[in-house]
């Protein structure tokens, strides 16, 4: 892939901001094995090998099994995830194809039901904040070591 611009290096600024989102969320209640299967399944679907790559890394090192990452990309099908988990993957890609059908009604109330009210809005902000850094990655060719 052809390098292309640095925004970090240009902007300095605009990624403080996204930083600033990310120290945010580091403190939410919302558990750290949730927080990353919301980012690997969002950079799944983004496309996102950076932060694929990224968020497999990190949470392997946070206990998460291979199989687990491996069967991601197929949960529907896959007896590893537990219902809340299931909740948390259906909202993610949801927010994250958005212009798709929207945030379904269904998905909203089981949301709610699994994780109540503030969990439900720490989750809708790790996704967005997770589909804002794949846009980053992908425009701009980001690639892992």
């Amino acid at each position: 892939m052809k390098k292309r611009i640095n925004i970090h290096a240009l902007e300095p600024d605009a990624y403080q901001s996204m930083f600033g989102i990310e120290e945010y969320l580091s403190s939410v209640d919302l558990e750290a094995p949730l927080k990353e299967l919301i980012k690997i399944r969002a950079s799944q679907i983004n496309g996102c090998a950076y932060c694929i790559h990224m968020h497999t890394e990190q949470a392997r090192s946070q206990g998460e099994t291979e199989q687990r990452i491996y069967a991601l990309s197929a949960w529907r099908e896959s007896p590893l995830f537990s219902e809340r988990e299931r909740v948390i993957l259906a909202l993610t890609e949801e927010v994250t194809q958005i212009s798709v059908q929207g945030l379904t009604k269904e998905t909203y109330e089981k949301a709610l039901e699994h994780l109540g009210e503030n969990k439900l809005a720490q989750s809708i902000m790790q996704i967005v904040t997770i589909n804002a850094w794949n846009r980053i990655a992908v425009s701009t060719n980001m690639q892992h070591e």
